[in-house]
Parts: C-alpha cells; structure tokens; sequence
C-alpha cells in the first residue's frame, strides 16, 4: 500500500448520476497515487503482469474506485504516459545554442524521474500488442520535443553558427539519441551529458561555419 495513503478508508462508490449525494468526495491524493503506483509496477513487472487489482492495491484503494477514473488498463497506462514529463518544454527564448542546450537540459531532467527507462522498455516490449501506447509516447513526449529542437538547429543555420548542410534528421537523433545510448551502454547518464554531447555537434565559439549552397537538409521524421 501507499505509505502516503495508509490509514486512509477506500472511496465508497460514486454518486449515482441525478441520485442522492452519497459516500466520501474524491480523495485529491488518490489520483497521483494510482498514477505512481501504476507507473512503478510498469517498469518493474511490464505491462501484462500489472492489473487494475494490484494498482489499486499498491495505491491504497479499490478496483471499482480506479475504474472510475480509468475505465481500462489500456487508459490508465494511458494517464502514466501523459504524466511522464515532469518538467515541461522551456520556452523557446535566448541564442539558438542556448535553446538547444535548455531542451537537452529538460530531457536529461526527465530521464532521472525514476521508471523512466524502464517504462519506455515497457512501452516498446509491447509495440507489438498495443502500438497505441508507444505511439502514444511519441506524440505526447518524443515528437514535440525533437521539433522543437529541430526548430533551434535551424535558426543555428540561420545564423551561421551551424553548416548549412547539416542534416537535421541525424542531428537530432545524434543528440537525442546518445542520452539513450549512453544508459544503455552504462547503466547511467551523466550529469554533464546534455552539454558534452552538443559540444560535439555545436562548439561554444560562435565562429561562423563554412556555408554550403546545397542548404539544411530536413530529411522526413
């Protein structure tokens, strides 16, 4: 059970609609504790093995109060993903490097929360069987935050920090992509990672590139 919740009575049944008010109101804990408890039990049991009964249980409620909130498991994996960035995208603001730098920034902040990995290893064991649910991921998680780096590359070759025929495809997964190696590889992320990686693409002297008339290739996602 949810140490944050113990001691604490299940929700009775939900009113009725156009029936009398009857039972306890909504716990507002419950709803972050359902959503860490099924996080958790993602990332070290996967996705068959977690039920609506045991993450009601670890959450310290019943089945019947969970299913109020999500009507499935499929739609509580749902919530989880939805919930996954703990940090939102910074505003786009500043010199382009600095941008870029800030969305690495905020990927490594949101790699740490715990389960992370272990939830996208979830997600992709059952690409398969659900492809809902990775596919959500990269709508809700991967694909805004590669566009929005993607977006400040471009105004890196813009101002001549970057070569105008860099490819902007394989730069951000480049970079993107090396937080995830590197953990795969090493079990860990380092704390400097975000900026020793984009040092290799983007040196920190601002020195114009040497320009190109082929132009920034951005090749399809």
């Amino acid at each position: 059970m949810n140490p944050r919740l113990a001691g604490r009575p299940p929700e009775t049944n939900a009113t009725p609609p156009g029936g009398p008010s009857r039972g306890r109101p909504r716990d507002p804990r419950l709803d972050p504790a359902i959503l860490h408890a099924a996080e958790q039990q993602l990332g070290e049991r996967g996705y068959g093995a977690t039920t609506l009964e045991s993450v009601a249980t670890a959450a310290g409620t019943t089945v019947p109060s969970l299913r109020r909130r999500y009507r499935d498991k499929s739609a509580l994996v749902a919530a989880v993903i939805d919930s996954l960035r703990i940090d939102p995208l910074p505003t786009p603001k500043g010199p382009p490097r600095s941008r870029a730098g800030a969305i690495l920034d905020n990927l490594d902040r949101n790699l740490r929360r715990p389960n992370s990995m272990a939830l996208l290893a979830t997600l992709l064991a059952e690409e398969a069987r659900r492809p809902e649910l990775i596919e959500r991921f990269r709508e809700r998680l991967a694909k805004p935050r590669r566009q929005a780096l993607r977006e400040a590359l471009q105004l890196g070759i813009a101002a001549g920090e970057l070569a105008d025929d860099l490819d902007l495809d394989v730069a951000v997964n480049m970079l993107i992509g090396s937080f995830y190696a590197r953990y795969v590889s090493h079990g860990t992320i380092p704390a400097n990672w975000s900026r020793r990686v984009l040092a290799q693409l983007w040196p920190r002297a601002s020195g114009h590139q040497a320009r190109h008339p082929t132009g920034g290739r951005d090749t399809a996602q």
